[in-house]
């Protein structure tokens, strides 16, 4: 209802704010309230449903540790069973009566006079709360380039995180604008009924072997009688990727290896030397995300699917025109292409201490102390922020650090009425330049584009270092990094 107050205010329902929600259910919190814009929870896995759809993480990592995905069926889980593994964590801490679906957040404004955040909706709701938690996420909001003549296309348009399903792709020409993340899923997908399929590459992926796991009943029988089972495969697989972080590094001889692996799955799936040359990378290894796929190449031999590496000129009435002024038809275009992954906030305005706009304070490349706060937006806590985004292991274990480090916050200032904390300028500049500086060795900052970079190059969403490294930076949260301020009434 309008006017609404609680102790937190959580924005955002898929993983990193239902894992919130849940870590603040075993802590003895009650008073906190989710809002999410979208009629269901889930986030990027309620969003992603195009053919395909799975996860490129192990699952024994790709959930919490307190919440194990026991019976996940393959190592690499399908879109469905993610979905399955949030609505269990929303049931098995009741949490869909802190829920308040369709309720997207426009606005969040801090007044210093009560303490508390003023959240608006865009439904005209207004919910007050001490604590602000905002779980966005980095790839929500799809991006869809704009290409010149698109109005004139006679066919259909979407992006595959809007994906169609109303639009039988069986013996149509299909043209898919991008090769990345989620079009090795779904190309395999839509390759053997499309009538033709045009894959538009801008630049080569390194892409290693996936050698998918499907759990035996037995495996999963003892996963569930023997937690402890489960838990040793998930301290295994951790440390395997965290042993993985160097590949990341440039000249290293992990680096290396991993160019050779990836290299050697190249050639031994497409035979075709033209074709291989085209798929391969000129770029720095790590520069852009890694993917993993086992059946993405072999679909690009197809003789109905063509890889097309020209740049394109414009959409015309009945396709694609290149530079080289060659018409591709279609039917359907599909667009791969990502999304705004460093509008961390989309949307919503959010207004800080004396007027502080966080957009704003942003403009020169998004930063925050340990990924989490910001200095100037007090009682201000961000789930997977800036420079907390990996490319070697699971983001759930930073989803999960970051909790627990909310949760000390609130333990310790809960109980202090009117309370409000901010992290020191200097804590945070000093932090954000340990982050840059570190990543001055690291693949990505060589010379390719990729998401994780802002137009100016810096390097806006990866972590500098390992997991480890980060948890220990972030294990206990240190009262002196904050200012701390009683409210004025």
């Amino acid at each position: 209802m309008t006017g609404s107050t609680f102790e937190v205010l959580i924005i955002g329902a898929g993983f990193g704010g239902l894992g919130m929600a849940a870590q603040l259910t075993r802590a003895g919190v009650d008073g906190f309230v989710i809002l999410e814009r979208a009629d269901d929870i889930g986030g990027v896995w309620r969003d992603n449903d195009y053919p395909g759809a799975a996860c490129d993480t192990e699952a024994h990592l790709y959930c919490y540790s307190f919440a194990p995905h026991l019976r996940v069926s393959r190592m690499y889980a399908g879109r469905d069973e993610l979905r399955g593994y949030v609505n269990r964590l929303a049931d098995e801490f009741t949490l869909r009566d802190h829920l308040r679906l369709g309720e997207e957040v426009v606005s969040a404004q801090w007044h210093d006079d009560s303490a508390e955040w003023l959240v608006r909706t865009g439904r005209g709701e207004e919910y007050r709360a001490r604590f602000l938690v905002t779980a966005w996420g980095q790839l929500g909001t799809p991006y869809a380039p704009d290409v010149r003549g698109l109005e004139q296309f006679h066919g259909e348009t979407f992006h595959s995180a809007r994906w169609r399903h109303d639009i039988d792709l069986t013996g149509k020409r299909v043209i898919s604008i991008g090769n990345a993340a989620s079009a090795v899923q779904y190309v395999p997908e839509i390759a053997p009924i499309a009538a033709s399929l045009e894959v538009f590459q801008r630049s080569a992926n390194w892409i290693m072997p996936r050698n998918q796991i499907v759990f035996t009943d037995e495996q999963l029988d003892a996963y569930e009688a023997s937690p402890e089972l489960f838990e040793q495969s998930r301290h295994d697989l951790h440390e395997f990727r965290e042993n993985g972080f160097r590949r990341t590094r440039v000249g290293t001889e992990e680096q290396a290896a991993g160019m050779a692996i990836a290299l050697a799955h190249l050639e031994s799936q497409v035979p075709d030397p033209v074709l291989r040359a085209k798929l391969t990378p000129t770029y720095e290894f790590g520069c852009k995300r890694i993917l993993r796929s086992d059946d993405y190449f072999p679909a690009l031999m197809r003789d109905n699917v063509e890889l097309v590496t020209e740049a394109i000129d414009s959409v015309v009435p009945t396709g694609v025109r290149t530079v080289d002024g060659v018409v591709h038809e279609a039917d359907v275009i599909v667009f791969g292409t990502g999304f705004r992954s460093q509008a961390f906030q989309g949307d919503t305005v959010v207004t800080g201490r004396d007027g502080a706009d966080l957009a704003e304070r942003w403009s020169e490349g998004a930063e925050a102390y340990l990924g989490m706060t910001v200095d100037g937006f007090p009682n201000l806590f961000m789930l997977y922020g800036p420079n907390t985004n990996l490319n070697h292991n699971s983001i759930m274990t930073m989803l999960e650090t970051q909790q627990d480090y909310v949760v000390a916050v609130l333990d310790a200032l809960l109980q202090q009425r009117g309370a409000a904390i901010e992290v020191r300028g200097e804590v945070l500049a000093a932090f954000n330049e340990r982050v840059q500086t570190q990543l001055q060795g690291s693949a990505f900052t060589a010379d390719c584009s990729s998401w994780y970079k802002d137009a100016s190059g810096k390097v806006v969403n990866n972590w500098s270092g390992t997991v480890e490294e980060y948890r220990a930076l972030a294990d206990e949260w240190q009262s002196s990094d904050y200012l701390l301020t009683e409210a004025a009434s």
